[in-house]
């Protein structure tokens, strides 16, 4: 499968509503494609002192920003195929304060982040369409809430949209 609806309210938590609110282009895979295209222009002409600085102290640099984004991909991505395969145990919740942190991804060279974007998002698509329409729907508990593997799905373009905007206005 290739493309699929958005979640429904009462999907997921409540909390996740912002980003969304944020998907306008129902057509995932091409969505996450496109976005890894204007993460790229908005990359190209970065100097490595823009990627290291913060926009304001106690902010994540532009290499923390993409490395939780990373992250918090990969992480939401094991949910929605945990859920989707049918597990049953509540999975926990993260700290996405100390996964940055114990990340250091201030040492790891701008292209290798892109890089491992670029094969997160790869491996998504691949997921998604090993995937069936019902599987989707099969709800699991994550972080104390019921979520669906469609809105862990979405969530993830809808994160990304969210992080891409602050990189683009306040870096």
């Amino acid at each position: 499968m290739e493309n699929f609806s958005l979640p429904k309210k009462g999907d997921y938590p409540a909390n996740y509503e912002g980003y969304l609110e944020l998907i306008s282009d129902t057509d995932f895979c091409k969505l996450i494609q496109d976005q890894i295209s204007d993460l790229e222009k908005l990359f190209s002409n970065k100097t490595s002192e823009w990627f290291n600085t913060p926009y304001e102290e106690g902010k994540w640099t532009p290499k923390e920003v993409l490395g939780h984004v990373i992250d918090t991909e990969r992480i939401m991505t094991f949910r929605g195929l945990c859920f989707a395969r049918g597990e049953r145990s509540a999975l926990p919740g993260f700290d996405q304060d100390p996964y940055v942190l114990n990340a250091r991804f201030g040492q790891v060279p701008e292209k290798l982040l892109f890089e491992d974007f670029v094969a997160q998002r790869k491996a998504l698509v691949t997921l998604i369409k090993t995937l069936s329409e019902d599987m989707l729907d099969f709800a699991g508990e994550a972080n104390g809430s019921s979520i669906t593997p469609r809105a862990l799905f979405w969530i993830i373009p809808g994160h990304f949209i969210h992080h891409l905007r602050i990189l683009k206005n306040r870096y």
